[in-house]
């Protein structure tokens, strides 16, 4: 199997889609003249100006067209760059994308097929406006789903299946993760919505993460192995639908979770999947649920600051030994 960065395989996701179906097709900030380098890369070459649309920056006229178009029988592909400003478009993302098909009583004449791709992530001194991880913001709103690849597989798997997908999609891709080499099969593959991967086996502990924090628990979890201590990583890849009974089979067998999320630790992610767990399996807890994230602070310029506050390697490690120890 060869192996290809993470841009390549999402390239190669956009290419292949648009040539199998005419009705995608994708616009946003920066496509029309995107890097050979980068995932919509010669797209514009390939498909031409009516297919590849360079747009102003103005992120509601970005979303408010997909959605018109949306619903007019396309399957248009929405690319804000960096999530950051995706949430001038809120309500035509929340509002509309996600709220239309059920506002006209389920009507399956209403489908949405869209995908809003967004940028996310820090570690790379973009300060407060340019490294946020909003993630879970799209999860508390209904009618969208979220996916939050982590390899170059998991991109171009995942990215062929939202846009064949009749729902709004929110496809968040990190900064860190764009030149990350992975295999990826030459053959055609879709991978499901809702299915968590096993990162890495272990009995002592389950780390759920995502997208950059996955990589960054799995090191965490190589290094904890030479202390003694056996992290079990789960990615759920998809955070709406999220596979939860992935994560409770985990933690029946573990008794300890620990959620790493990028996003600030308030009404995040870690706190919903830690609320999941103690509802479901409070019983099978050796310790409390602990969470790794930002402590609900802007992101800093400094990359010193910036360190502090988000999360890394030795953060993972000092929480799963804390627990642990904690918990014995």
């Amino acid at each position: 199997m060869r192996a290809i960065r993470f841009s390549q395989a999402m390239n190669e996701a956009l290419h292949e889609e648009m040539q199998r179906d005419e009705s995608v097709f994708i616009q946003g900030i920066g496509v029309k003249y995107a890097p050979p380098g980068g995932h919509a890369g010669g797209l514009l070459e390939a498909f031409g100006e009516a297919r590849v649309r360079g747009v102003v920056m103005d992120e509601p006229v970005i979303a408010g067209s997909c959605v018109g178009a949306a619903l007019a029988g396309m399957r248009p592909i929405a690319d804000f760059s960096l999530a950051d400003f995706a949430t001038c478009a809120l309500d035509e993302i929340f509002g509309k994308a996600g709220k239309w098909r059920y506002m006209h009583g389920g009507n399956s004449d209403m489908t949405l097929p869209i995908v809003f791709i967004e940028m996310i992530g820090g570690y790379t001194s973009g300060a407060a406006e340019h490294s946020q991880s909003p993630t879970a913001l799209y999860l508390h709103s209904p009618g969208l789903k979220i996916a939050v690849p982590t390899t170059p597989y998991d991109a171009k798997g995942l990215l062929k299946t939202a846009i064949r997908d009749n729902n709004p999609v929110v496809f968040f891709i990190h900064k860190k993760l764009m030149g990350l080499e992975g295999e990826v099969p030459e053959e055609e593959y879709l991978l499901p919505f809702g299915k968590a991967q096993v990162l890495r086996p272990g009995v002592d502990v389950t780390v759920v993460a995502t997208s950059y924090m996955a990589s960054l628990a799995q090191s965490a979890a190589d290094n904890l192995v030479k202390q003694g201590i056996d992290v079990e990583v789960i990615d759920p890849r998809t955070l709406e639908p999220l596979d939860i009974d992935s994560i409770l089979v985990s933690v029946r067998k573990t008794g300890r979770l620990v959620v790493v999320d990028e996003d600030v630790e308030r009404c995040g992610i870690g706190a919903e999947i830690g609320i999941q767990v103690m509802e479901s399996e409070f019983k099978s807890l050796k310790g409390p649920v602990r969470r790794v994230g930002n402590p609900n602070l802007p992101v800093p310029y400094s990359p010193i600051l910036e360190k502090t506050v988000l999360p890394s390697i030795e953060s993972i490690e000092s929480v799963v030994c804390e627990l642990v120890a904690e918990s014995h």
